[in-house]
């Protein structure tokens, strides 16, 4: 991996130093009722608002900002953005709350297809993850030609930001699987209640199930 793409990886975790606050992003409850990912007659897989190449290129994109198994920001068998769910969470807020990104992304993606091409002569998809990275730390330096609206920088710096959302909001809104998340940062969720020595504490809790707004909000 490169030492951007590193840097990348360490922001994201210690980013949830607030993980709190991400638990209560402004995703509303409404984006996260709109339908997760549904499979065609034809057996691909369509989104709430992403194409299957769109959601492709998000998959692979975001997964290199954050990725799980051997390697991954947490050491071996850690989950990383496809574990999470993160393309699920950025497909239903732009089918929702984020809906007013919609052309950011088509654009942004566009342009990502362009640039992957003419410089890898692939689509990004279809590249290896060395060379996904290369592409990824040309849009964070803001060198990427071939970009006008959004900026390759502007383009970067909102896909790290949903791949920080998607891991580390609460599940409610279509990402952090599993709790997926939350475990790798050992942030225990909706408990009722600390003793005084678990608020102390500087280790991740262990004192009980992780709980998230789903189970705790009223009917």
């Amino acid at each position: 991996m490169s030492e951007n793409n590193e840097s990348r990886r360490n922001f994201l975790k210690t980013a949830v130093a607030g993980a709190g606050a991400v638990a209560t992003a402004a995703v509303t409850p409404q984006a996260a009722a709109a339908p997760a990912m549904q499979m065609d007659h034809g057996g691909a897989k369509l989104g709430a608002f992403f194409n299957p190449e769109e959601a492709a290129a998000i998959a692979a994109f975001t997964e290199r900002l954050m990725p799980g198994g051997p390697g991954g920001p947490g050491g071996p068998g850690k989950p990383g953005a496809t574990e999470a769910g993160v393309l699920n969470y950025i497909d239903l807020a732009l089918a929702g709350a984020y809906s007013d990104m919609q052309e950011f992304y088509r654009h942004g993606l566009q342009q990502l297809d362009a640039y992957s091409r003419k410089t890898r002569s692939a689509a990004f998809t279809r590249l290896t993850p060395a060379q996904q990275d290369e592409i990824i730390t040309a849009l964070e330096s803001g060198k990427a030609d071939g970009f006008t609206w959004p900026s390759p920088r502007a383009f970067f710096e909102t896909l790290r930001t949903h791949t920080m959302e998607g891991m580390f909001a609460d599940p409610l809104y279509g990402g952090n699987k599993d709790f997926a998340g939350w475990r790798l940062v050992g942030f225990p969720g909706a408990q009722l209640q600390f003793s005084q020595t678990e608020m102390q504490s500087k280790a991740a809790y262990t004192g009980g199930a992780i709980v998230g707004l789903q189970a705790t909000r009223k009917v």
